[in-house]
């Protein structure tokens, strides 16, 4: 064990936790590692040679060799789910460091965390005078290790301890490549409800790409050519590392069968459960999230292969007749994209708006849109211009009011509408297009059909309905006939 104290620890020697190690040393920090099983701690420390780090068996040595006030950050599995009195791997590891640290230091949950929990174990820690970070690590297992987006959320001195490591090691975007993609969130449990979202945004712009991908298939695109789309697409507008790797998923070869790799991969989704976290808290506070609904059902409908196996043969799915010009399919799926993954951002910052001033966490929209542009999955380039809109208005209402945002949306409806009729007349699953779409038509009605719907409740439930030529404060009831007798 080294002598000199360690500026950094990590628990947790899984592939994102041993990649941060790395990154967090290769910017001159010297680290502690600890995992409880010692093996893996012991073959980390052993592939690694030369590197200045410090491997710890028990507990107690970790601590010991940690500078004060300690860091020490946890990344193990979160499997605590939405209710407030779950216990998980992260609270008994929290529980083993309590009566080993002092007051002051600092401990940091860097995996996915549903944010209550982060509210709950601040709370707790703060009263035995523990400092408690719940961060967002967005960018996968390259990003853990090269930089990624981080999203930090605790009391403002727990941020001034870690801020010179986190800055350290996250990613840089912005003009000159020097702006930090890190900033302290906000109190208890609103970094991890950021990622949390963030997520949910990622699951949107995901399925819409897929979306597209299956429009270009029924059309007869091959695999080269879907390629050449996403890389000039990846050059202009839709910039961004989703449609990056997608470019670049189109052009990988299975040397095995020769086929492309994208062709023999089971249409069967995963997912670890924050896009439907961010759905179910959404309906939660009343807000509409209806893109990420559509990309988290069209994951759960994904996983019923044996079932869509089963119906398939019942209900013949007709011959695709796209007769559109490739050159103008191409230019009108560009359009519905951008439009709906505009309505998914919209939808998203909506929600985190709302909960943040629900929890007072006084969130600041722009700076959590620019911490995006680098490092982390979502990482496009029009997020710039999310940040610009709401430097204009700070209490923008809907990012889709935005001049910019609502140029998008107003000159690619045309192409957004009939992208849509052009996939349902062919058969084609289209709900992450259509959901955007409907929550744009919905959103700047002035008129919904929700008074047949008031006028339903009053009927069987006696709800009662306000009037259009009344006061808002005054409700009204109506004796409609009895049908029961």
């Amino acid at each position: 064990m080294s002598d000199k104290k360690s500026d950094f620890g990590l628990i947790g020697l899984a592939v994102m936790g041993q990649n941060l190690v790395l990154n967090v040393e290769s910017r001159g920090f010297q680290v502690s590692v600890y995992n409880r099983t010692t093996a893996t701690m012991t073959d980390f420390i052993n592939e690694n040679p030369g590197r200045n780090l410090v491997g710890a068996e028990t507990l107690e040595e970790f601590i010991e060799s940690l500078e004060r006030p300690r860091k020490v950050m946890i990344m193990v599995k979160s499997t605590a789910a939405t209710d407030p009195g779950d216990r998980d791997a992260v609270d008994t590891v929290i529980d083993s460091l309590v009566p080993l640290l002092d007051k002051g230091d600092l401990i940091i949950d860097g995996g996915n965390t549903y944010f209550i929990h982060t509210e709950r174990r601040s709370k707790a820690l703060e009263e035995k005078g523990l400092l408690f970070i719940g961060s967002g690590v967005s960018g996968g297992e390259e990003g853990a290790l090269k930089g990624p987006a981080i999203m930090p959320g605790g009391p403002a001195k727990s941020w001034e301890i870690i801020k010179p490591i986190f800055e350290a090691i996250c990613a840089n975007a912005g003009p000159n490549n020097d702006e930090p993609c890190v900033t302290h969130i906000g109190p208890g449990g609103a970094g991890h409800y950021v990622k949390m979202v963030h997520n949910g945004i990622e699951y949107g712009d995901m399925q819409l790409i897929c979306e597209a991908y299956e429009i270009f298939k029924a059309a007869g695109f091959t695999t080269d050519e879907m390629a050449e789309v996403f890389t000039e697409w990846n050059g202009g507008e839709l910039e961004s590392y989703l449609i990056e790797i997608t470019s670049e998923i189109f052009k990988q070869t299975d040397p095995e069968t020769g086929k492309p790799v994208i062709d023999i991969i089971l249409d069967r989704a995963g997912q670890k459960g924050t896009g439907r976290w961010t759905i179910m808290n959404a309906v939660d506070n009343g807000i509409v999230a209806s893109t990420i609904n559509a990309a988290v059902e069209a994951r759960i409908l994904s996983s019923l292969k044996d079932q869509r196996l089963e119906a398939a043969p019942h209900f013949p799915r007709p011959a695709a007749n796209i007769t559109l010009d490739k050159k103008d399919l191409i230019a009108k799926v560009h359009d519905a994209l951008y439009a709906s993954k505009v309505v998914s951002y919209a939808q998203g910052m909506d929600l985190i708006k709302n909960v943040g001033n629900k929890h007072d966490w006084d969130l600041k929209l722009g700076e959590i849109a620019k911490i995006w542009r680098g490092g982390c999955i979502i990482r496009a380039k029009f997020l710039n211009r999310i940040t610009e809109a709401y430097e204009r208005n700070p209490d923008l209402t809907n990012l889709m009011l935005d001049p910019f945002f609502k140029d998008i949306l107003t000159r690619g409806q045309d192409a957004w509408r009939e992208i849509i009729c052009l996939a349902v007349s062919n058969s084609i699953s289209v709900p992450a297009f259509s959901a955007s779409l409907s929550y744009f038509d919905g959103y700047r009605s002035e008129r919904l059909p929700a008074n047949l719907l008031q006028a339903q409740r009053d009927f069987f439930g006696a709800h009662t309905y306000q009037r259009v030529d009344k006061p808002a404060d005054e409700s009204f009831h109506t004796d409609w006939p009895d049908l029961l007798d």
